[in-house]
């Protein structure tokens, strides 16, 4: 297994269908109660464990997931309310190294998770098909992503985060 990437990179289908998103925000709905479930035992120990060698720790998956969703969903409202705007990127690794992400209790993140994801949804499903097709200028690359990629992006991130915290879990079996 590729524990780095343990549900392979995504993907973009050529065509985004209604369905597409209609999975993908379910995805998106579903998370805060998939990782608190599977992480409200974590001990002390399995909160300090990377989920590779040379990855982040359980800890700090939790605190990254909030603050990249966060992130997220301001982008949303920036493609929403500006001509596709250039957004503002963020050095994850860094903020992945920042002392609250490091030792904070994780039970901040998961509040915020779920009062973020919460209203995210809300938001998400409320989009009209000209919405969807509304588009952010990622700096990195100088690249395009309309807000329906987005949605598919944020769903595979939940995933891909998620199945990082499950390789904690199991290491503990």
């Amino acid at each position: 297994m590729n524990l780095q990437y343990p549900i392979g990179k995504f993907e973009c289908p050529k065509k985004i269908t209604k369905e597409h998103i209609v999975n993908w925000i379910k995805d998106i709905e579903e998370l805060p109660n998939k990782i608190e479930e599977l992480v409200v035992d974590f001990t002390e120990e399995q909160l300090e464990t990377p989920y590779r060698p040379g990855g982040w720790t359980a800890r700090q998956v939790v605190h990254h997931i909030h603050d990249s969703h966060h992130n997220g969903y301001i982008r949303f409202k920036w493609a929403l309310t500006e001509d596709m705007p250039v957004i503002k990127a963020y050095y994850e690794d860094r903020w992945a190294e920042l002392f609250d992400t490091k030792s904070a209790p994780i039970e901040l993140s998961l509040d915020l998770i779920k009062a973020l994801h919460a209203k995210w949804v809300y938001f998400l499903k409320g989009l009209s098909s000209e919405d969807l097709e509304k588009s952010f200028i990622h700096p990195e690359g100088d690249v395009e992503i309309s807000l329906a990629e987005d949605i598919g992006i944020y769903a595979w991130h939940s995933n891909h985060h998620l199945a990082h915290l499950q390789i904690v879990a199991n290491k503990a079996i």
